[in-house]
């Protein structure tokens, strides 16, 4: 016996994630900017169920560095942005600029200790 879905349902249940314009202008602006210094090479947008991705890369060839992760609201997770260094949580919040900014704290931590260590 065959099961019948009714595709009105299932749209209602699983409604795809995009980033805004906003969004995607910040993502964007901190790219460029990692671009500029030589740090980042490339990035894909990528969507999954309940979630759309914007992973940074180094080198194509590799794996992302850093993915950020923008979750269905009310989907149940740590907020519904977070910022990813391969299976790693770095950062976690409720909005774009708050996820953003924890990378970029982290980004100049990095920047720092590698600082210290060409010059030490």
């Amino acid at each position: 016996m065959a099961t019948f879905i009714r595709l009105s349902d299932y749209r209602r249940k699983h409604k795809p994630v995009f980033f805004s314009r906003p969004e995607l202008n910040q993502l964007l602006s901190l790219y460029s900017r990692q671009v500029a210094r030589g740090e980042w090479r490339d990035y894909a947008i990528d969507q999954r169920e309940g979630a759309a991705l914007f992973s940074i890369f180094r080198h194509t060839q590799e794996s992302a560095l850093y993915t950020v992760v923008k979750t269905a609201p009310g989907s149940g997770r740590q907020g519904d942005f977070a910022v990813l260094n391969g299976r790693h949580r770095l950062v976690s919040g409720k909005t774009m600029t708050e996820v953003l900014s924890g990378l970029q704290r982290n980004l100049r931590r990095k920047s720092a200790r590698l600082d210290g260590e060409s010059t030490g």
